[in-house]
């Protein structure tokens, strides 16, 4: 089941404003989140991956950190 979400909404969402977001000023948003916020958001993003701590223990036998997670976001938004 798909959820139709409008242009105006989507502008409100902190998710969506997120991915208008280039460069330097991307940068600065998510140097500003916790580890947390950014699992969630990748998780929003990308229902598939394993981006949670017990699944990636369970998968890869690690966490996925902070830095790391700014570089998949980033890597999700500008390659999208």
């Amino acid at each position: 089941m798909s959820t139709y979400i409008s242009e105006e909404e989507k502008l409100k969402h902190p998710y969506y404003k997120l991915m208008e977001l280039k460069g330097e000023a991307l940068e600065t948003e998510l140097n500003s989140w916790s580890r947390l916020e950014l699992i969630e958001w990748l998780c929003w993003n990308d229902r598939n991956g394993v981006y949670r701590d017990d699944q990636s223990l369970q998968e890869f036998d690690n966490i996925l950190g902070k830095e790391e997670a700014i570089e998949i976001i980033t890597r999700q938004i500008t390659e999208a």
